[in-house]
């Protein structure tokens, strides 16, 4: 388990496989605000939820030029049928070793019913056109997450 990336340090440099196929850098995404969520699992209620309301601000998010993505464990076959079930308008990344979560200090230890366990916390990072992170939401409550998420990028602008 490592610490929380910091705001104003450069943001970890990352390759992933994305639901279509594709690899995503972040590096190609450099001159956009770009939306980094990371999630437990697809298809679940809290993270449905968090994935619909950034699908349903995504003119919003749009007009603010940011890019938005999801990161999960899960497999790029299990993102595919999440994005296809909930019509979702982002990509979703496939970090199945956990090795992007623990650079960004999104793979914690989770504490369910006494029960200790290694999974991905709920938390987002706006990184900015700079590639340095401007905001960390370490512990996301998905209610009202995707308005925060609209405000910081704002007051980036």
């Amino acid at each position: 388990m490592s610490d929380w990336i910091e705001e104003g340090t450069k943001a970890p440099a990352f390759t992933l496989k994305a639901d279509d196929g594709s690899k995503v850098k972040l590096s190609d995404l450099k001159g956009h605000p770009v939306v980094i969520y990371f999630y437990p699992k697809d298809d679940t209620p809290g993270c449905t939820k968090e994935a619909c309301a950034f699908r349903d601000r995504s003119s919003e998010l749009e007009k603010l030029g940011a890019k938005v993505m999801g990161i999960s464990t899960d497999t790029v076959e299990s993102h595919v049928k999440f994005k296809q079930k909930y019509n979702l308008n982002f990509p979703l990344l496939s970090d199945p070793d956990h090795a992007m979560a623990e650079k960004y200090g999104a793979w914690r230890e989770k504490n369910m019913y006494g029960k200790k366990s290694m999974g991905i916390q709920r938390s987002t990072y706006l990184i900015g056109p700079d590639g340095k992170v401007v905001k960390v939401w370490k512990k996301v409550s998905v209610d009202g997450h995707d308005q925060q998420v609209i405000d910081a990028l704002n007051e980036l602008l």
